[in-house]
This record gives C-alpha cells, sequence and structure tokens, in this order.
C-alpha cells in the first residue's frame, strides 16, 4: 500500500498545479482572452491563435522553451528550436517573402506618391526609438523596440535578433504581432479623430492600368538600389521582392503558390508559436516588458496619426484629390491596415472604395519599416 500512495504522491507533484506561480496563472488568463479575440472576433486569428497558444503551453510547461545550455541532457524544449529559427532571422526573412508572393504592388506602382505616406508613417518608430531611449534602455535595445511602431512583426524579430537583444525579442514581438492584430481597434479613432467627416467621403480616381513589364521590373529595381544603399535590408527586402517576383514573373507559378500558401503557413505556425512560448510570466511580467508595451503603442499610434496627418497635407496640395484615410495604411500591418482604411472611408461614404488606394501606402510601409530596420543595423555597425 505504501508503494501505490507513494507512486500516486509522486503523480500528483508531476502535475503542473505545484509549479506554477501566480504569474503563470495571469498568462495563461491573457492567452485564453488572445484566443477568445482570435476565434469569437476574428482579430487575424492567423497570427492570434498560434501566438497565444505558444503563451498558453510555456506557462503551463515552461521546459517546452529549455534552451539546450541549459538541459541536463542536452536536448532543449520542442519550441527553443523554433525560436533558433527566430533569432538567426530564417523565418523573418520567409514570412516576407510569403508577403510579397502574395501583394499586389500595382497600387504602389501607378501611384509613386504612395512612398511618401509610407515614409511618413515610420515618424512612429523613430519617436518610440526617443521614448526608449528616455525610459533608460539602451541604444541597441531602443531601436529593436522602436520597430513595434511600424506594426511590423517579421522586421522587429529580425532586428533585435540582430542587434543581440534577444531578452527582449520576446516582449517585442508579442507586442508588435498584438499591435498588429489589434489594428482595427486602434486605427479607427485615430483616423476619425484627425480627419473631417468631408474628407473621409473624399472619392479618389481610379489607378491607372500598371503593365506587366512595370510589375516584373519593379522588384528587380527595389532590391538593387534599396540594397546598395543599405546592403543589410537584404535579407528582408530580397526576400519581399523575390516572392514578389515568383507572382509577376508568371513562369513559376508553383513557386508562387508554395510561398504565399502552404510555406507562408508552415512558416507562421512555427513563428507564432515560438513568439507566444516567449511570454513566460518569468520573462514577461516585469517593469521593462510593461514598457515596451506602451511605448509599441504610443508609437503605432504616433505612425498612424503621422500617415493621415501627411495624407491632410496631400489632400491640401492635390485640390482634395487624395483622401487622408490612406495615410493610416502606411503602417506595414499589410493588408489589415488597408482594410481599415477601406472600412472607416466606406463608414462615411458606402459607395466609396479605397483598398486599392490604400495598398500602396500599405507597401510602401512594408519597405519602409525594413530600410529603418537596415538604417539602424549600418548606424550599429551591424551586418
Amino acid at each position: 500500500m505504501s508503494y501505490i500512495a507513494d507512486t500516486l504522491g509522486n503523480l500528483v507533484h508531476q502535475t503542473a498545479f505545484f509549479n506554477l506561480t501566480v504569474g503563470n496563472y495571469i498568462m495563461i488568463a491573457v492567452a485564453c482572452v488572445f484566443l477568445y479575440l482570435a476565434i469569437a472576433k476574428e482579430y487575424e486569428p492567423l497570427l492570434l491563435v498560434p501566438i497565444s497558444f505558444g503563451m498558453l503551453l510555456v506557462n503551463i510547461y515552461p521546459d517546452i522553451m529549455l534552451s539546450i545550455e541549459d538541459s541536463a541532457n542536452g536536448v532543449g524544449g520542442l519550441l527553443h528550436y523554433f525560436y533558433l529559427l527566430d533569432e538567426w532571422a530564417i523565418l523573418p526573412s520567409l514570412i516576407f517573402m510569403g508577403v510579397g508572393a502574395m501583394t499586389d504592388f500595382g497600387p504602389l506602382i501607378a501611384n509613386p506618391k504612395s512612398f511618401l505616406l509610407g515614409a511618413s508613417a515610420q515618424f512612429g518608430i523613430f519617436a518610440a526609438y526617443l521614448g526608449a531611449m528616455a525610459l533608460g534602455f539602451s541604444d541597441k535595445a531602443a531601436a529593436a523596440i522602436s520597430i513595434i511602431g511600424g506594426a511590423d512583426g517579421p522586421t522587429s524579430i529580425f532586428l533585435a535578433g540582430k542587434l543581440q537583444q534577444t531578452a527582449i525579442m520576446g516582449p517585442i514581438a508579442v507586442a508588435a504581432y498584438s499591435y498588429m492584430s489589434l489594428v482595427p481597434i486602434i486605427q479607427p479613432p485615430i483616423m476619425k479623430l484627425l480627419t473631417t467627416e468631408k474628407e473621409r467621403k473624399i472619392k479618389m480616381e481610379q489607378l491607372r492600368p500598371v503593365s506587366k513589364l512595370e510589375k516584373v521590373l519593379f522588384p528587380i529595381i527595389v532590391t538593387i538600389i534599396v540594397s546598395l544603399i543599405l546592403p543589410t535590408t537584404a535579407p528582408l527586402v530580397g526576400m519581399l521582392m523575390l516572392g514578389n517576383l515568383f507572382r509577376e514573373s508568371g513562369v513559376v507559378r508553383q513557386l508562387t503558390e508554395t510561398a504565399s500558401n502552404a510555406l507562408m503557413y508552415i512558416v507562421v505556425i512555427l513563428l507564432g508559436t515560438s513568439v507566444g512560448a516567449t511570454t513566460s510570466a518569468e520573462a514577461f511580467l516585469n517593469w521593462d516588458t510593461i514598457k515596451i508595451v506602451i511605448l509599441g503603442l504610443v508609437a503605432f499610434s504616433f505612425g498612424t496619426a503621422a500617415g493621415v496627418l501627411f495624407g491632410k497635407l496631400m489632400c491640401k496640395i492635390t485640390g482634395g484629390k487624395v483622401n487622408p484615410l490612406i495615410g493610416s495604411a502606411g503602417v506595414s500591418a499589410v493588408p489589415m491596415a488597408a482594410r481599415v482604411s477601406q472600412k472607416v472611408g466606406a463608414e462615411a461614404d458606402p459607395t466609396n472604395f479605397l483598398l486599392m488606394h490604400a495598398m500602396g501606402p500599405n507597401v510602401a510601409g512594408v519597405i519602409g519599416t525594413a530600410v529603418a530596420a537596415g538604417t539602424f543595423m549600418a548606424i550599429f555597425g551591424v551586418m
């Protein structure tokens, strides 16, 4: 009987109930809230479901993220191996290739002025950089945190890894992806606050047709120019443009389908769960994380506001031909930000169609965020 009692006692003590802290329970509750938003409210479920489930797993079974160095038998936890692909910038680069294969760059080519709107929305990045410095973060940590302002998860992970800020990569990535997912909640109040109903009702002229030659040359030319000026952007910009070249060349349909579907979804699973698994209570529930989350929200709001305000300026200059709402799409959350511009414009006038116009600044924002990351890498001498 004592053997049975001891065995049952050992089994009971092996359950997670005896090992979890209050912080773990808090993070499990947060994970459940994220799952609710993803499943019930459909807030970017492709991102939030794997992220929140990774968060759930690591706070129930922390060893799932156990590093090889800390393991007694030299074997790391499952999600630790996924996370290494984040640190090595493999998954963020593959995500960019998938985005390129899925995205039509035609609106940006048809309206090159969209580059200005995309650039203006990067103001949030530099606002976050200064804010992080003011809050006591090192210059490299501040640079890594600042990319959250572009609402670009892959670039945030990429830059944090390159600047060797792995200690805060988890909070940075979770904040960036959370704000990407919450674009439909965060952006509309800012957009409505900074625009009048008359401005929101502005109908823009139909974009000119873009030839196949233009679409094929665009990714090649952008890769050459940007990589020559900032070689450190080649992994991100290069993969983005390679994916788009697959799409527009018309001769590699199988590669286009793989990059935009099977490969993209595999990478999202690996990246999402590993990012979520960085949010153990010990690593996440601290003042630095709270600062990062707040800075990210402020930066994202600044970026949205800057894009809208520059859109208002373009509206004035063009005599009312530009709807300022498309400026909010200058953050690089593709295509969520463009959809929000369309949604807010349609609320003011159901016959207004801004989606394709907003895709120009949206694509420009992706390129702009990658360029901002490359600029920080060049400043710090990181290759």
